[in-house]
């Protein structure tokens, strides 16, 4: 434990009071989650309100109330079947899976650039999405879509094992050799998957397919909310909780090294959790572009680069970045829908630019 030498001549008001900017700095970082958090509530709260068939904010907590077995307790009323249905079986699952899906990927956004100190690192650096991807292809084009999350989430990790692999067989997990491990397991299934679509996709398979690949939540049940939130909040979480591992990592290997960190067992390990979490949020969502790689370094300029903080907090507002995005995508060009990966896009490409203007003047 630290303590703070009491010297002569100093009185109690000054020994606590340079105790106080820790305290601060708590209280701070405090009242940005509790914000972050508040605000989250609230988006999912005015999201699902948001369609063809407008409801009020009460409607959705009024049915959230009764189907959790609440309601005769709370004396809250029943909505009629057909507002009910709206809210409970369409926009709350696809709002929540929205948000499991932009929580986790921007936990692993931070994670990935940390692991690597690559600005440019997103959570497909390692070949997932278009591990992913391939896999998911080649269901939909033999028609077996009920088995596509399945598909999706294996072909995520073979892209995981060859990552490692070749990087392995380069000569160990460097940050160099598992950037370029994970761009040439990218490239050969990106190739694979253009292949698979020109051999196999006809008609409406090929709208099913593109629209996969685009990334899209439209369709989202209480399993791709289990599935996306429940991963989120078990292996995002023990990600969350390695800020002090990762700040280790900020002046590369050999520092880490000397602070008792077994870099690259660590190193393996954590690239393992964030596969195994982007596989599974690329299973119920098709690859989502741009929230891994712009949300990490938002929230930096907000907060900082310390990872204690910036782990759980790029979680929260990645989240209600991908409800706002959806919501978007489904609302602004109504009656037709747009899937979300072209939403995040169109806002995460000028938002990157302007955080590399921003940063010019930096090394």
């Amino acid at each position: 434990m630290t303590t703070t030498a009491h010297r002569p001549g100093t009185s109690s008001r000054d020994t606590a009071a340079a105790g106080r900017p820790g305290g601060r700095r708590g209280l701070r970082a405090t009242g940005w989650l509790v914000g972050a958090a508040v605000l989250l509530l609230a988006s999912v709260s005015v999201a699902v309100t948001l369609g063809p068939a407008h409801l009020p904010v009460t409607d959705v907590w009024r049915a959230v109330v009764d189907h959790l077995g609440l309601g005769r307790t709370l004396g809250v009323t029943p909505l009629a079947p057909l507002p009910d249905g709206i809210v409970w079986e369409l926009r709350l699952p696809r709002v929540l899976t929205a948000a499991g899906v932009g929580a986790g990927l921007a936990i692993c956004g931070v994670v990935m650039q940390s692991l690597t100190r690559n600005p440019l690192a997103d959570p497909y650096l390692l070949g997932l999405s278009s591990g992913a991807s391939l896999g998911a292809v080649a269901v939909l084009g033999l028609g077996l879509s009920l088995v596509l999350p399945v598909a999706a989430f294996a072909g995520a990790l073979l892209a995981l094992a060859a990552t490692l692999g070749l990087a392995g067989a380069a000569g160990g997990l460097t940050p160099t050799r598992t950037v370029l491990a994970g761009l040439a397991v990218s490239q050969l299934a990106a190739a694979a998957v253009s292949f698979v679509v020109f051999w196999t996709a006809t008609g409406d398979s090929y709208q099913e397919i593109l629209s996969w690949l685009l990334g899209s939540v439209a369709g989202s049940t209480w399993t791709s909310v289990a599935v996306a939130c429940g991963a989120t909040l078990v292996l995002g979480s023990l990600l969350a909780s390695t800020g002090s591992l990762l700040d280790a990592f900020t002046f590369g290997d050999t520092a880490a090294a000397a602070l008792g960190v077994p870099v690259e067992r660590a190193r393996r390990v954590l690239l393992v959790v964030v596969a195994v979490l982007t596989g599974a949020l690329v299973s119920q969502s098709g690859s989502i572009g741009f929230v891994g790689l712009v949300l990490p370094h938002a929230v930096r300029l907000l907060v900082g680069a310390g990872n204690r903080l910036l782990l759980p907090l790029s979680g929260l507002l990645g989240a209600t970045f991908l409800v706002w995005a959806d919501t978007a995508a489904r609302t602004v060009f109504a009656p037709r829908e747009i899937p979300v990966g072209v939403m995040t896009a169109a806002v995460g490409a000028p938002v990157f630019a302007f955080l590399l203007w921003r940063g010019r003047g930096r090394a």
